[in-house]
């Protein structure tokens, strides 16, 4: 099961965000193939979020294939992402890593600013592509 987090000053739509956690949690393994989501009525209990913005999240998700709605059932996960399981050594070091960035007095969008550069370094095909959704307000770049 995956729990919503909306961020409303984030300036990233509530539906998008419902979208990109999903994703998160497929790409995670914390989702599989068969596995359930949370019905829009959950998510807006846990959330406070419109119905429609859920089911817009979902319908964009039907979309790309990732789930597919079953009529009086619910909407199931039809496919994984990626291979990046949650237990990972990999994310360990990487939660070592955040713990020391924090530590040494580095605020959030620092450290997504030096991971994003890192990862532009080396996965240059796909940096286009990852460019943020946003711009901080109040940050003039």
């Amino acid at each position: 099961m995956v729990d919503y987090r909306i961020d409303r000053r984030s300036g990233v739509a509530t539906y998008v965000q419902i979208v990109q956690q999903t994703k998160q949690a497929i790409r995670l393994g914390l989702l599989a193939p068969g596995d359930k989501l949370p019905t829009a009525r959950e998510v807006v209990e846990a959330t406070a979020v419109n119905p429609n913005t859920v089911l817009k999240a979902y319908r964009e998700l039907e979309r790309e294939g990732l789930v597919e709605a079953r009529r009086g059932l619910g909407t199931f996960v039809r496919r994984s992402l990626g291979a990046a399981p949650a237990d990972s050594p990999l994310r360990t070091e990487l939660e070592d890593w955040a713990a020391r960035a924090r530590e040494s007095g580095l605020e959030r969008e620092d450290v997504a600013a030096l991971f994003t550069a890192v990862l532009e370094t080396h996965y240059p095909e796909q940096a286009a592509h990852s460019a943020p959704a946003h711009t901080p307000q109040g940050d003039p770049s």
